[in-house]
């Protein structure tokens, strides 16, 4: 495999990569504040951490084969038939109208987020240069970020305008454009394989790669807090007076659109562990802040800490996951990071959901309980830069 990486980032390819990403993120991320409201009408309220547990869990699963099919077929197909699962679902949500349907349907969704964020991971390590990689993970989570903060917002005005119905087929639209951005993309793998049965034979390596184990590690502690926040926010929105559900989403990820492209950059200048330290100490803080809220202000500026620490974290653990990786395994360790994220993501969602337990006095110990698993990746990155910096002393 030959890197096509140009000298500057900011290439036809990147931008166009970037909207597919823009639009892919709109399209499942705009869903996520109805789907509680959704699931309590059909009388699910007790399956709320379902909603993200199994789309999680799916795209968990469906890592290890993205991540071979990735680095064998090709960056765009992989990517191509991830926008095509968020394309699908929409126009099946209107269908699937009782508990079970619906939660089988969940699961089916998540094979989306396995595969287009492994592609596209590879596809942007491909096209930039390795001491810019940082920085290009910044941007182009970037776009990812518009689509999660404008997704959620623009949905909840859709389904209080016109309908749920009306939202869904939305979703299902803006996939489609997705898709047709990337068959208009040039594919960056050099040595491309047909699609066939073997495609598909994983083996444990496929599902681990032990090169990028510490990122991994982190990107696990570290999205129990995301599981959380997709789950109650729009629960603890409703107890607050907030109608739009979204605005926690909103506020969070309009925060973390501007720290992307700084905190990618200076982790390409400084480092990788400095900043992921930065970024555990505040989610630490958005989590506090967050479980105190009894007010829209403080559970707001709670969203504005948390939006910050993802834009931090975001880019700087994808970019130590690539910088660990070679260009023969990149699908792989790519793949590894995202089965870590889906995994706290999905863990979290479960375990807040059992906290919760539909009762607003819960949700204090909610969000506390988070920020220890965030205190537990800070002491982890801290413990290991120490080390580092006492083995390069010695050397």
């Amino acid at each position: 495999m030959q890197n096509t990486a140009s000298p500057g980032i900011l290439t036809t390819q990147f931008w166009l990569l970037g909207l597919s990403s823009f639009l892919f993120s709109s399209s499942f991320n705009m869903l996520i504040p109805e789907l509680p409201g959704y699931l309590t009408s059909m009388g699910g309220a007790e399956y709320k951490g379902a909603i993200i547990g199994l789309f999680t869990l799916t795209a968990g699963l469906s890592r290890p084969f993205s991540g071979r099919l990735t680095d064998r077929v090709g960056r765009v197909p992989v990517m191509a038939f991830g926008s095509l699962v968020c394309f699908v679902c929409g126009f099946l949500y209107p269908i699937f109208t009782t508990v079970m349907p619906f939660l089988l349907l969940r699961l089916v969704h998540g094979f989306s987020t396995g595969f287009k964020p492994t592609g596209t991971a590879a596809y942007v390590a491909d096209i930039v240069p390795v001491n810019r990689r940082g920085e290009a993970m910044g941007i182009h989570g970037m776009c990812m970020s518009v689509g999660s903060a404008f997704g959620p917002a623009i949905g909840s005005m859709i389904s209080q305008a016109f309908s749920l119905n009306a939202l869904f087929y939305t979703s299902s639209l803006l996939a489609f454009l997705s898709i047709a951005i990337l068959l208009n993309m040039k594919e960056t793998l050099q040595e491309k394989q047909k699609l066939s049965l073997k495609s598909f034979q994983i083996t444990w390596r496929d599902v681990f790669e032990p090169d990028v184990f510490s990122p991994a590690l982190i990107t696990f502690l570290c999205y129990f807090g995301f599981g959380a926040v997709s789950t109650v926010t729009p629960d603890f929105s409703g107890y607050l007076g907030l109608q739009n559900r979204g605005l926690y989403f909103m506020m969070f990820t309009i925060s973390s659109i501007m720290v992307r492209l700084f905190a990618g950059k200076i982790s390409d200048r400084h480092g990788r562990m400095p900043v992921t330290i930065v970024g555990c100490i505040i989610l630490i803080m958005a989590m506090v802040i967050t479980g105190y809220a009894e007010s829209v202000t403080v559970f707001l500026t709670g969203a504005a800490f948390f939006g910050v620490a993802m834009g931090i974290l975001s880019p700087v653990l994808s970019a130590w996951t690539v910088d660990l990786s070679g260009e023969h395994n990149r699908g792989r360790a790519i793949a590894t990071m995202f089965i870590s994220l889906e995994a706290g993501i999905g863990l979290g969602a479960f375990l807040s959901a059992e906290l919760f337990d539909n009762q607003r006095e819960n949700l204090p110990l909610v969000f506390f309980s988070m920020a220890a698993f965030a205190l537990a990746a800070l002491s982890y990155t801290v413990t290991i830069y120490q080390f580092k910096k006492r083995r390069a002393r010695v050397i």
